[in-house]
């Protein structure tokens, strides 16, 4: 499994969807720090120039990408969202004009950090023309989530999302997680979810996420799907001293 298959398939403009606990942000992180270095290699490189997250989570006052804004804009990541880029002002749900620019720049890489759950999705609405096209809508389960840890509570959370926003999911995201306390078998089991949930809507399961240093990938070997290693980005260093 390489982590190929699952970025070649991405589009331009992603967004990240998902529960309040499933590592949403954590993932949109990630994937804009993966997609960087893949994009500094000239091996994998795109036809995209740059790489940007937009925080669109101004509903949830908790791990929100703009608070990693230095540490992402040192990678080379252009961070967009809050008209404010101060922390202390980070509560203030008040979004900047100049987060269409990335959306509207054909050569520009788009992570878009959407609202947890419906609620905070709603705040998508306001962008629908940009999402008509080159869009993947990805939503990020963990199963050890009581909002998501069934197959009925996933699907109806997916649902709701659709609902509200008129997108579509089209990927599903495996990011089954204790933070530091995940293993191989909390993995498995949200790729069970996952598997079950594909199966029932035609969504592609597209990565099953880990954390990595933490985790032998050897064990997750008969996982479909790619493995897609998770930093530890959002989580307050102060929690492991």
């Amino acid at each position: 499994m390489s982590d190929s298959c699952f970025f070649d398939r991405l589009k331009r403009k992603i967004i990240v969807t998902g529960h309040y606990g499933s590592g949403k942000t954590e993932f949109a992180v990630s994937l804009a720090k993966l997609l960087k270095s893949r994009n500094s290699n000239p091996k994998t490189k795109d036809d995209f120039n740059s790489v940007s997250i937009i925080d669109l989570d101004i509903v949830n006052p908790y791990f929100r990408s703009r608070e990693q804004r230095v540490f992402l804009e040192n990678e080379g990541i252009s961070v967009y969202g809050s008209v404010y880029k101060k922390e202390v002002t980070a509560e203030l749900p008040a979004l900047g004009a100049s987060l269409r620019a990335p959306l509207e720049s054909d050569s520009c890489r788009v992570i878009v950090d959407a609202g947890g759950n419906d609620t905070g999705a709603l705040v998508l609405n306001q962008f629908t023309k940009y999402f008509i096209y080159e869009t993947d809508v990805l939503a990020v389960i963990n199963a050890n989530r009581p909002d998501t840890s069934t197959f009925d509570t996933a699907l109806e959370h997916i649902r709701a999302i659709e609902r509200i926003t008129a997108l579509t999911i089209s990927g599903l995201i495996n990011n089954t997680h204790l933070l530091r306390e995940t293993t191989c078998a909390d993995i498995i089991k949200g790729y069970a979810l996952c598997e079950k949930i594909s199966e029932a809507t035609g969504k592609s399961l597209l990565c099953n996420c880990y954390p990595q240093g933490l985790i032998d990938t050897g064990e997750l070997s008969g996982l479909s799907g790619s493995l897609m290693p998770m930093g530890l980005y959002m989580r307050p260093t102060w929690l492991d001293k």
